[in-house]
């Protein structure tokens, strides 16, 4: 099963991830989050500096494509998030130029098979995480039933609220979701916004990996 570690801020945990075999390192580019990227000091230079390597995942709210495809040009960003109100075609354009998710936030209603239908031909991914006030996570889980009811036509990440103690919940998961791609994990392996427990995401990543 492949790992993706979202909200990452810190040079030295870019690289810790890389080492510890993880497959994506998730970069937030919306200012209003905690985890703001640059609010720890990243930048393309230090990225290229150091020679980090791990497939770099750039989140997006609402942005202008113009600022989306400068920042994946300047960071060399492998694919792209989009985690706001974005339009079938405005995804359609992103993906014209790079690797696509398209994130649905999720709540009590069971409707994702309406979010989801009009994106299935314009973005190469989806990803599912919990609904909340605010865009970004919100550290909890949505019903995953809600998936495993809905015929989702593309591989998806799976996001909200993931912790350590899911690892049985994640196996019994994976026996009937063959589309889950990757699971996205954030807010439960912090030690404050933007900073991971590397020794929690390592036990996780450890058991993960032995999920076919």
């Amino acid at each position: 099963m492949r790992l993706k570690v979202c909200g990452m801020t810190k040079i030295d945990q870019l690289k810790e991830l890389e080492e510890l075999g993880i497959d994506f390192a998730g970069l937030i580019f919306y200012k209003p989050s905690p985890r703001y990227a640059l609010n720890g000091g990243l930048s393309p230079s230090k990225i290229k500096k150091e020679r980090v390597k791990i497939n770099k995942i750039g989140v997006f709210v609402n942005e202008s494509a113009e600022n989306i495809l400068k920042i994946v040009d300047d960071w060399k960003l492998d694919m792209v998030q989009l985690h706001g109100d974005e339009s079938p075609r405005f995804c359609e354009q992103i993906s014209s130029h790079i690797n696509t998710i398209k994130a649905f936030r999720i709540g009590t209603e069971n409707n994702t098979a309406y979010k989801v239908f009009p994106y299935t031909k314009e973005t190469d991914l989806f990803l599912f995480d919990t609904l909340g006030k605010n865009f970004g996570g919100t550290g909890e889980q949505f019903d995953w039933n809600h998936i495993s009811s809905t015929k989702i036509q593309k591989p998806y990440f799976l996001s909200g609220g993931i912790g350590i103690d899911d690892i049985g919940k994640i196996k019994e998961f994976c026996e009937e979701q063959r589309n889950l791609f990757a699971l996205d994990v954030n807010s439960k392996f912090e030690i404050s916004p933007g900073i991971k427990d590397m020794q929690m995401v390592k036990r996780f990543a450890e058991e993960i990996k032995k999920i076919n």
